[in-house]
């Protein structure tokens, strides 16, 4: 199950249920074509690492998009890297410089824990296993569990003051 979490509603915008033969990446673009509205950050995890996934979202939603994904820990820089460093180098450099802790506090990389929690909610509220048996039913099944989750969203969200 792949979903795309809106960080500021707390909304699902995206989901799709693939088989386990579909990687991350290759979800990818069925899940993008899902969002009707401009995406201006996009945070995923290392499975997401690499050329193709970073040109289909500057394809899809301009130059301006701010993309986070973490370089495996044995990545290096491109050959240009001197020259015209990309911004997955400038993530490699930070995290070899700074550590990956704090790399991942600068561009917000730790917001991504949301998504954790959304997967933690879906299990909590929907279930650990979808009950339907066959494939098209289980894509049913993912589809009403997001509206349920998103309208469990909509009904109210916590919203934290500090006092001191």
């Amino acid at each position: 199950m792949h979903l795309g979490l809106d960080l500021v509603s707390g909304e699902i915008v995206c989901d799709e249920l693939t088989t386990d033969e579909v990687g991350d990446p290759t979800a990818l673009p069925g899940l993008l074509d899902q969002i009707a509205s401009p995406v201006t950050q996009f945070l995923a995890d290392g499975a997401y690492d690499g050329g193709p996934t970073r040109d289909l979202l500057t394809a899809r939603f301009g130059s301006m998009i701010e993309v986070t994904i973490p370089p495996p820990k044995n990545a290096s820089p491109s050959p240009d890297a001197a020259q015209d460093p990309t911004v997955r180098d400038c993530h490699i450099a930070e995290i070899a410089a700074r550590g990956r802790m704090a790399w991942q506090k600068a561009p917000g990389y730790n917001q991504r824990s949301r998504g954790e929690t959304l997967m933690g909610r879906w299990k909590t509220v929907i279930g650990p296993k979808l009950k339907a048996r066959n494939f098209e039913n289980q894509k049913t099944e993912v589809k009403i569990g997001v509206r349920i989750l998103n309208r469990m969203t909509g009904l109210g969200r916590p919203h934290f003051e500090r006092t001191a």
